[in-house]
């Protein structure tokens, strides 16, 4: 599972699918730290429906950022 960049708190799969739907990132729920998805993740991401069939195995793929970053 994901990981906050600041305080290496562990994200429930809840927040993480909060966090794939917002655009402008989420609060880390512990310290309260913008973070977004990584450029990587977005990339995972980008496989439109497929990435649906996979998501529970996706979760450990998916890594948190603290800047809003661009796919390309």
């Amino acid at each position: 599972m994901p990981r906050c960049t600041n305080c290496n708190y562990k994200w429930s799969g809840k927040d993480i699918l909060a966090l794939g739907f917002s655009k402008n990132g989420k609060d880390c729920p512990n310290c309260g730290n913008r973070q977004y998805l990584s450029s990587e993740t977005q990339k995972l991401f980008t496989l439109g429906y497929l990435s649906l069939i996979f998501v529970p195995f996706l979760l450990f793929k998916i890594k948190l950022s603290n800047k809003d970053e661009p796919i390309w």
